[in-house]
């Protein structure tokens, strides 16, 4: 096997990824993620009155179901920005924090796959994927907004890598299957916790284009970006 996809440890239940941490296109990633949250926290905090921006920021930049059911668009092409642009804002702190954790541990797996431009790639397309997702599976005229969708795809992109590993190798796919049936059971304990307010839909859809996408991209291991 070529050495530079050669894990760093390997048992029967772990299959560990090459991975590349802290590198700055992650950093530059979560920093513009970042960085409206950042804002419109400072400003909720009333410290320059009420602007009404996040207000603003979520008329203009979340995923409105509506507007692919006859809704006017505020502004040219929203219907298409929004399938990106509402991966960068964020219900509060904490729902950033989550997910930015998630990007920085597993943002390092995709860039030593793929590359800067295919990790960029493999992000975009995931968000698009969650935006479908939402847009098929859910009719809720609430805003959805978050990186999940962009997480999950990451976290598909992964998880296909490990089963090509393990395939390769002829290692047990039984860890795999139970980390997949930890996922669901996952979204179902915060579906439940959070009374609803879970985006599962583009969680589905996210994981799916990641999936999808590892598998067009590097369908065998000696296969990168």
């Amino acid at each position: 096997m070529d050495e530079s996809v050669t894990p760093a440890l390997m048992s029967e239940k772990l299959v560990s990824l090459p991975s590349r941490v802290n590198a700055p296109v992650i950093l530059w990633l979560v920093g513009l993620t970042c960085l409206p949250e950042v804002i419109m926290t400072l400003i909720d905090s009333g410290t320059f009155g009420d602007l009404g921006l996040r207000r603003q920021a979520l008329m203009l930049g979340a995923f409105w179901n509506g507007l692919l059911m006859g809704w006017e668009p505020i502004y040219p092409f929203q219907r298409e920005i929004m399938f990106l642009s509402y991966a960068f804002l964020h219900g509060g702190l904490l729902h950033l924090i989550g997910n930015m954790i998630a990007v920085l541990a597993l943002g390092g797996i995709a860039l030593a796959r793929l590359g800067p431009s295919g990790f960029l790639l493999l992000y975009a397309l995931s968000a698009i994927g969650g935006g479908i997702g939402f847009a098929l599976l859910s009719n809720s005229e609430a805003p959805m907004v978050g990186a999940s969708g962009a997480v999950f795809g990451l976290i598909g992109a992964w998880k296909f890598w490990e089963w090509q590993l393990r395939q390769h190798l002829g290692r047990s796919m039984r860890p795999l299957w139970r980390s997949l049936l930890g996922l669901v059971l996952l979204n179902i304990i915060l579906w439940v916790a959070l009374s609803g307010l879970v985006a599962w839909e583009a969680h589905l859809g996210g994981f799916l284009a990641g999936v999808l996408f590892a598998a067009l991209v590097t369908p065998t291991m000696r296969y990168r970006f």
